[in-house]
This record gives structure tokens, sequence and C-alpha cells, in this order.
């Protein structure tokens, strides 16, 4: 466990070479080994490497209305299987590998809470903070697994592989109720960020436990809990909005003060750290670069179309293929000397910005769609023809997103007044106007303020879970299924998109097969259930 990865601070850490192996009963001798274990429990985030933490990250965009799993050049049947729910992925690479890498950073967190809190250097301050470290993490990869499977296993302490056998789910209010405790133990213990020295940016904060807090119990409609603990950060006053969205996901904007929590991510080749988002959600041979996994969908772009948001929309999504701007051919643009152009914001303001024609395809000269978010212009990437990794950080929880949820919670209180200012706060910065609806209403615009301001940030998929629209199903049996909206826009002649008609490699009618008694959350792990001889039950359907 310790020989795995164990480091320093989250940013000098990076640097620091892989230490030998020690024993488990003589490690903790001192607080940089503690500190150094610390980071390991950070790492596991991406446990699994950049591919399967990355494309599991996407597969939640993949199976809502968001996203298409648009690879156009070979099949996956893993990620085809979940994203269009055919009821075939009990025994899902994905899905597999992320409930694996879950339970083994729960492990190293395990660990560190116990034995850092027994470990013999005394520097109390640092044990508490240290071990709060861990419970902010292990809350967080329960929260992962809770969202996604519903309630599994509640693992506190050392588990081999022998001793499965007779282990059973918690319900999912158990897995909940841990998670609040852990949350909420770290919250009280965790500096803020303004404590934090910038080599140590990336570590949990107390802000960052309260806002993880806030979205846990979002999640369970515990409404005022939500609404005291998301007030809380607000009136605390650590982070802010940034002024221009653009620069939200922007690389030079890391760690930024709009930041809760994100994963700190570099280019290493010794180590092969850093991030590929960008690689996977790429246009291929254009400056994207990668495979062209996970794409946004036609109806997301309309629906930032039908909002007026032109603003998140040039930020959130780039159109590739298209061949003319002003009547000249798009695919010499990018060509001087025949050399591609590295500055893609020199190519924005020299060529303008078209929101029907963004960037090119050369290669394939096909229509799509890619997420401009992950985006990281060649020039700023380590070396100019590396596309295997990137500096740009996963944001997991930002500021944003506090003010909407807190907007949500004040709405259903009956709080309107407050739930429109921070609504408006948002919808401010990218130049909308003010909401003035009340009630139902209101919280419609909330919702889709939501949907327009964290595309492809890991939310919609749970959010459409766990809406309830006014016929009383849940968003998602609405969107999905035979008769879904989602469906019938992408399958109907007069709304489908030409784009993804012609060049998806998939079917169009992704979601029809939803079915709401099944796909409320994915299926555990057919060899979980097989290893523990059958106390781990499947979740129902998926038998």
């Amino acid at each position: 466990m310790i020989a795995s990865l164990t480091f320093t601070s989250c940013e000098d850490f990076l640097t620091e070479e892989v230490r030998g192996q020690q024993n488990l009963d003589t490690y903790f001798q001192s607080a940089e080994e503690a500190e150094a274990f610390i980071t390991g429990c950070y790492q596991a985030i991406t446990f699994g490497g950049w591919w399967n933490i990355n494309t599991v990250w996407l597969l939640s965009e993949m199976c809502s209305d968001d996203g298409w799993m648009g690879n156009t050049s070979q099949s996956q049947s893993d990620y085809i299987s979940l994203a269009h729910y055919q009821g075939t992925g009990q025994s899902n690479g994905a899905i597999s590998n992320f409930w694996q890498y879950r339970y083994k950073g729960i492990l190293r967190c395990n660990i560190a809470v116990e034995r850092i809190s027994q470990a013999d250097f005394s520097d109390e301050e640092m044990k508490n903070r240290l071990v709060a470290e861990a419970r902010f993490l292990r809350g967080y990869f329960y929260f992962e697994l809770v969202k996604n499977f519903g309630g599994v296993p509640l693992i506190t302490g050392f588990l081999l592989p022998e001793e499965i056998q007779g282990i059973t789910r918690a319900s999912a209010e158990d897995v909940y109720k841990f998670i609040e405790d852990d949350l909420k133990a770290a919250a009280d213990v965790l500096p803020q960020r303004s404590q934090y020295a910038a080599t140590d940016m990336g570590r949990a904060t107390r802000g960052a436990a309260l806002g993880l807090l806030g979205k846990v119990y979002l999640y369970q409609s515990k409404w005022q809990e939500a609404h005291d603990v998301l007030k809380t950060v607000i009136d605390e006053g650590e982070y802010k909005l940034l002024d221009n969205f653009g620069d939200v996901w922007d690389v030079d904007h890391n760690n930024s003060e709009e930041s809760l929590f994100e994963v700190q991510y570099m280019y290493d080749g010794t180590y092969a750290l850093g991030g590929s988002l960008t690689v996977i959600t790429g246009a291929r041979s254009g400056p994207g670069d990668g495979w062209s996994w996970g794409q946004p969908t036609a109806n997301l772009e309309q629906a930032y179309i039908d909002a007026g948001d032109t603003e998140r929309l040039r930020w959130t999504i780039i159109k590739t293929g298209c061949t003319e701007i002003a009547g000249e051919n798009n695919f010499d643009k990018f060509v001087e000397n025949n050399t591609k152009i590295a500055n893609y914001k020199d190519y924005i303001e020299k060529y303008g910005w078209d929101p029907e024609c963004y960037i090119i395809d050369p290669s394939q000269h096909k229509s799509a769609r890619i997420v401009r978010k992950y985006f990281v212009p060649i020039e700023k990437r380590p070396e100019v023809y590396n596309i295997d990794k990137i500096p740009l950080d996963h944001r997991i929880l930002r500021y944003a997103d506090v003010l909407l949820m807190y907007a949500e919670a004040c709405n259903e209180l009956g709080e309107d007044g407050t739930a429109r200012t921070y609504l408006n706060e948002v919808r401010n910065r990218v130049k909308l106007p003010a909401v003035t609806s009340n009630g139902n209403e209101l919280r419609k615009a909330i919702r889709l303020e939501r949907r327009l301001e964290l595309a492809w940030e890991q939310n919609r998929i749970y959010d459409i879970r766990r809406w309830t629209d006014d016929n009383g199903k849940k968003m998602i049996c609405n969107l999905m299924g035979a008769n879904g909206t989602f469906v019938k826009y992408n399958t109907d002649p007069a709304t489908r998109d030409i784009y993804e008609w012609e060049n998806q490699g998939e079917a169009s009618d992704k979601g029809i097969s939803f079915n709401e008694n099944r796909d409320m959350v994915f299926p555990i792990p057919l060899y979980e259930i097989t290893m523990s001889n059958g106390s781990i039950t499947q979740n129902p359907g998926w038998n």
C-alpha cells in the first residue's frame, strides 16, 4: 500500500521519487511519513490511470442528455451498453474498475484514519489535520459509490480478499450518514483555503468539506441541512466567481478563487502524471487532438441557443468539421508554411468567432461537437507534440455549483427571493437577464441554469436522476425511454441533428431502452457478487 505511491505535498509531491517498500507497522514514525501517506490518498482519486478515471467521469455525461459516447472510429461495448441503457452491464469493465479503485482509495483512507491518529510523533495539530483530510477523501469516495450504485458495503477498516464472503451492502441511508459524519468531522478541523501555503493548494479545506456536505444533503433532498451548510460556505467569504466564465476551465486558472476542490495534475514523463480529458474529448488530428470521446449533444447546444446563452455556449462546445468561413477554406487557416497554427486564441482573434463554424477536423472532414472546457491550446501543453498528458486540473467542486445548490435549497424551502438572488449572481456573469419567477417556474429556471453552467462537469446524470418533474416522475424517466423527449428529439426528422445523424458512431435512439426500474443506478460488478458468495446482492433489474 505504502509502496504504491508515497509523496509529499499536493503540488511538491509530483516531483518526488517513489519511496521503497515499508512495513505498515513501522511506518508513520514522523509527520513527513504521515503526510506522504495522505498524499497517496489523494492520488487514489485517479487510481487506474488517466484512461480509467477520465473515461468514467465522461461516462456519467454519456449517460445523460448532454453527451454521446461519440467515438467514431472504434466500438466500445462497455460504454455503449451503459450510455444507451442496454441492461448488459454486470461485467462492464469501466464500472468494475471504478468500483475497485474507489474501494482502494477507501482502504488507504481507513489506514490513514486509524494509524495517523495513533502515530508516534508529537505534532498533534498536524495529526488532526491529516486525519481530517483522510476523512474528507473517504467521504468523497463513498459519495462517488453511493450516487452511482445505491447502498454499498460500508468498510471502515482492513478487509482481505478472503474476508469478503458474508459482507453485505449497507442501505443508501446508512452510507449517506457515514459520509455526513466524515465530512462534518473534517470540516471542524480542516484549515480554510487562505491558511494553506501555495505549495499545498489542492488539499482538502474546510470550504471543500462543507461544500461537498451540502451536495450530499442536496442529493437526499435534505433541504434545510443543505441550505444551512451551503450558506456557511457563502458567508465565510473564501470563494467567489471568476469574472469571466471562459477562465473557469482555463489551464492558467488552476486552483482559482472559484475552486473548492480539484484534482491536481501536472505533466511528468517519468511518473506518467497528468490529465487527459482534453485528449479524450478532442478532435482527431485537429487542434483538440485525441480520440473524440464524449461528445456534447445537439440537444445541449440547443438549450444554450434557446436560453440566449452565447457566452457559455462558446466556452462549452466546439463544433468541428465546417468547411467555410466567409467563403474561405477553413482547413487552410490552420496551416501556415505547412505548419499547424498552434495558438488557438490568436486564431479566434484573427478569424473571428462564428457560432456555426468553430474549428476543423481536417483529416476526416466530418462534423461533430467536442467539449471546449477540457481543451488546452497546443502552446500551453508541456511539449508541442505531446497529447498524452496535460496540466489541466480537474474541477470537482466550484463556487458556482455552491450558489446554484443554495438557490435550489432556498426555492424548495419557499425562500424564493433569496433563491433568485444567488441564481441571478451566476447568470449575471454571463450577461443573462435576471430571473423574476417564483415557485415551480423558478425551480425550472434553477434546474436549467445547472445544466448550462455545469455541463460536462459530472453533475447532469445525478441531477436528472434526483429531480422530480411535474408529472411525478424523475426527470430522467421523461427524457429517456421509448417516449422520452430526448430520444424523440434525436430521432424525429424535424429536430434531429445532421452532425449526429450522419456521423455518430452509435445509434441515434440512445436511451430508448431505458428502464426506470433498473437504470436509476449502475449494476454492482458481477465479480463482487461472486467473490462474496452472493452476500452482496445485485441492484434490481440487473440480474
